[in-house]
């Protein structure tokens, strides 16, 4: 056999190599950090849920979720051990970062019409585009009067309801 022919299994035994390898090293941090967890740090479960650490056992967690409501959850199921900012942030809506000098009392606007630089009196100016449809208020009275009558007159005519038609 030549080294040509074997060169795609070895490449290919070395992409599955790398590939459990990142995996290996995630699950390694996943279960550090679940084993580093100490009572009073916050923490997000895999299902969503931000709680506050009251007991750490050996495969357990006790969590407190809100006044007088704790709850057992298995270690493998703490997503993120979450810094004390962050938590928080997150649950109690406050920001560490409103004192920041860079942020200080910058003004983020909801929509993008800072970035295209025209200003409010310009976007006044705008013509409206009539897309040539009107309501019946714009119609003349004229062209009004003959749908009016069309309307009474088909009201007038007694309707067949029980399968009954016209033609013959």
């Amino acid at each position: 056999m030549s080294l040509v022919t074997l060169l795609p299994f070895i490449v290919l035994i070395g992409a599955m190599f790398l590939m459990t390898r990142s995996a290996k090293k995630k699950q390694q941090a996943a279960a550090s950090m679940r084993n580093d967890m100490q009572p009073g740090s916050g923490v997000r479960t895999i299902g969503g849920m931000y709680a506050t650490v009251k007991e750490v056992n050996e495969d357990t967690v006790l969590l407190d979720a809100g006044p007088g409501v704790h709850l057992m959850f298995a270690k493998n199921a703490i997503g993120a051990v979450l810094s004390d900012d962050e938590y928080n942030r997150i649950v109690h809506g406050v920001d560490a970062t409103e004192d920041d000098e860079l942020t200080g009392s910058a003004v983020v606007p909801d929509d993008a019409s800072s970035l295209t630089g025209a200003d409010e009196t310009a976007a006044a100016d705008v013509a409206h585009i009539d897309l040539g449809k009107k309501d019946e208020a714009d119609k003349p009275a004229a062209e009004a009067e003959p749908a009016a009558e069309a309307e009474k007159a088909a009201d007038a005519e007694p309707k067949k309801t029980d399968g009954e038609s016209d033609a013959k």
